[in-house]
């Protein structure tokens, strides 16, 4: 998981730079401009990885990604929750080389 994640639909970049024995991970998220992450772990459930990442800045005010990453494809997807208009969106990350 660790390195930067690109969103396929546009120039969102998740940057995750380090994942703790606990989960909790060292991550930037940026759109182009960095946004706060307020909290980003990691975890797994029924045998699949999953990430959480919350934002917390202007514009942003608890706007989160619940994501799963895919080893086949070598892909995050999941949901893209958008706080300040209350919908959420399908999205695909993908490792940038």
């Amino acid at each position: 998981l660790i390195g930067r994640w690109r969103r396929v639909d546009g120039r969102y970049i998740i940057d995750i730079r380090r994942i703790g024995a606990n989960g909790q991970m060292d991550a930037t998220y940026y759109n182009p401009k960095s946004i706060h992450v307020s909290r980003a772990e990691t975890s797994l459930k029924k045998g699949e990885q999953y990430i959480f990442v919350e934002l917390q800045d202007v514009g942003y005010p608890g706007s989160a990604y619940t994501l799963m990453y895919s080893p086949e494809q070598d892909i995050l997807s999941g949901v893209y929750f958008q706080a300040v208009v209350k919908q959420s969106f399908e999205v695909i990350f993908t490792k940038v080389k």
